[in-house]
């Protein structure tokens, strides 16, 4: 026995040696260590790392090209790039299927599945514009399934929509003002791979006029989308019902639904479970995201010298995306996202009256965009508007929890511009304000489109004296002209205060611009917002100046003060002093004092006229 021992422990180091190489190639299963973080979740009977792939390996990827078949086209491995973005790398393929060769690189393929060696290796993402052969960047699947994987926000805070857009409320609110904020984070420009593109998702638009584009297409740009003209989405035909998200079937994301329709369209790369992952590339790029998903048909591959690109439609919606990273989006079946129910009434002189119903997703940054595209698609969608027009519209945006922003107003001569921006102004605002989240319920408009310019000059102000006492009644004859030399009277009395000082005074007779020009100077506290509450009211007052309104105006001396948004005209002077120490935090400004009167002309006055007044003792 004591021989034996030493061939014994020679055995046993053999088998713990053996037993110790079986478990570290289990561990690599196979040989290729598994990718960091995807423990649990790699298969590598199922995916191929990217430090498997070789050059001149065989490789085919499955997406769609007409329908909703899903097809296969075989590829060849170009090469793997080496950290293509900071400690990224990509698999370059070239398509070998004369269908790919024909169209060269396709928008819509973001996605489509590329399997090497009978594995699943990525998604195709990126490609060359003009490029004359079918080549395109492969994004490894080993970055996709970690997409959603990092540590999770806040439960309490929801950010699904989106990063905010950063409104200055420090200032009176300008709807001008919110509109360039909103087109500059539109216009941020999105990540490219070293001069090589990003694949774009076709964003396809039905019941929208191209001239409702006009100024836009470099903000979808930016964002990743191709602007193409198209037929609607949705229901599909009956031999689509049963279309289902898998690898290599086209994957439509609604921006809205119904009437009027924009859809971006994309490829599913991998599904796990209830999990679907797709495009190889961020959506947006936010993070967490909420925008429905749906399965979709490729109507036909148009081929394009500059880019070929998918035209196609959704056909069902079965569930929402909610990751959308730099190397993929992930979505669940089953989920359902957040949608805003839209309607718009337009109406014309000759008798025309359309309405147009859809829905649209909620999204900090895209809604007011959407929203903007499907007035301008209702109201455009017969006609571009006549050279003379009047505007007369309303509108009211329901919100949860709280009473609608409502607004009525006109315009004339400039289009549909002013009532986008008193749509889509408080709707970005409310979006994204700093004090409570808001969710919006429904929009809601009406709009009258007339063939006539009701702009109009003030022809003359006649006072019935230029000098008053306190006390008497100032009576002031106003002439209006229109634009064809039509000319209206109106008549208005301001009674002079008792307690009017003698002197000097400033009379003013405008329309609605230059009266909101004389309030956002005279009292800018009332545009102003520190809370909620205070964000309705300012946004209240913007609203209910009217374009239609002519305004006469008597500015006094100032009397009292103002503390924030509380205005103490009365107050008297000793007091005012008082309140207005240089120690105290609370904003305190001289409050103005004038009486103003006004009439509704049904005309917009364009300018002013300034005359002096003498208070006598």
């Amino acid at each position: 026995m004591g021989r034996d021992f030493p061939k014994l422990d020679i055995a046993v180091v053999v088998c713990v040696v053996v037993c110790g190489i079986f478990v570290c190639g289990a561990a690599e299963q196979g040989g290729a260590a598994i990718p960091e973080g995807l423990e649990g979740i790699w298969d590598s009977s199922r995916y191929i790392s990217v430090d498997e792939v070789r050059p001149g390996m065989e490789a085919y990827c499955l997406t769609v090209y007409k329908g909703a078949k899903v097809e296969k086209f075989n590829m060849e491995v170009l090469s793997v790039v080496r950290n293509v973005r900071p400690g990224r790398d990509a698999i370059m393929v070239q398509g070998t299927d004369e269908r790919f060769i024909h169209s060269g690189p396709v928008a819509g393929c973001s996605g489509s599945p590329v399997y090497i060696d009978g594995r699943l290796a990525g998604a195709m993402a990126f490609g060359w514009t003009f490029s004359k052969d079918p080549l395109y960047g492969v994004t490894p699947v080993e970055y996709m399934l970690r997409v959603g994987n990092s540590p999770k926000r806040d439960k309490g805070t929801d950010l699904a929509d989106g990063p905010g857009i950063a409104f200055d409320f420090s200032r009176p609110i300008d709807f001008s003002e919110v509109e360039e904020k909103i087109s500059a984070a539109l216009s941020s420009s999105r990540g490219n791979f070293v001069g090589v593109n990003l694949l774009p998702c076709p964003l396809v638009a039905s019941g929208i006029p191209e001239r409702a584009f006009l100024g836009f297409e470099n903000q979808l740009g930016s964002l990743g989308f191709m602007v193409v003209s198209g037929g609607g989405g949705g229901g599909g035909s009956i031999d689509m019902r049963d279309v289902k998200l898998e690898p290599g079937a086209a994957l439509v994301v609604p921006l809205t639904s119904g009437d009027i329709s924009l859809e971006a369209i994309g490829t599913v790369t991998e599904v796990r479970g209830n999990q679907v992952y797709a495009f190889g590339h961020s959506l947006l790029g936010y993070g967490d995201i909420d925008l429905p998903m749906a399965t979709g048909q490729v109507h036909t591959v148009v081929s394009n010298v500059m880019r070929s690109f998918k035209f196609g439609s959704s056909i069902d919606i079965v569930g929402s995306l909610n990751v959308d990273e730099s190397a993929a989006v992930r979505g669940t079946i089953g989920a359902e996202a957040r949608m805003i129910p839209f309607s718009i009434n337009v109406r014309r002189d000759d008798g025309r009256a359309d309405k147009y119903e859809c829905t649209m997703a909620e999204n900090r940054l895209l809604t007011p965009l959407l929203l903007r595209i499907a007035i301008l698609s209702a109201a455009l969608s017969w006609s571009d508007l006549p050279p003379d027009n009047m505007i007369e519209y309303s509108g009211a945006i329901g919100l949860e929890g709280a009473e609608p922003v409502v607004f009525e107003n006109v315009s004339t001569g400039v289009g549909l511009n002013e009532m986008v921006l008193e749509s889509i102004g408080p709707v970005a605002i409310l979006m994204n304000n700093p004090y409570r989240r808001v969710r919006l319920k429904s929009f809601d408009f009406d709009v009258r489109v007339s063939e006539k310019d009701v702009s109009s000059t003030i022809w003359s102000v006649l006072l019935s004296d230029s000098q008053v006492k306190p006390g008497e009644t100032l009576e002031v004859e106003v002439v209006t002209e229109l634009f064809q030399a039509q000319k209206q009277k109106y008549k208005l009395s301001l009674d002079v205060p008792e307690d009017t000082p003698a002197g000097n005074y400033q009379l003013m007779v405008c329309g609605g611009y230059d009266y909101e020009m004389f309030l956002r100077k005279a009292v800018p506290h009332r545009f102003m917002t520190e809370n909620f509450d205070s964000l309705i009211i300012a946004m209240n007052n913007i609203l209910s100046i009217r374009r239609d309104g002519l305004y006469c105006i008597l500015v006094l001396q100032p009397g009292g003060v103002a503390l924030e948004r509380a205005e103490l005209p009365e107050l008297p002077g000793t007091k005012a002093l008082v309140l207005n120490d240089a120690k105290r935090a609370i904003m305190i400004q001289v409050f103005p004092s004038w009486i103003e009167r006004s009439v509704r002309t049904g005309t917009i006055v364009v300018d002013r006229k300034i005359m002096n007044v003498i208070v006598e003792k």
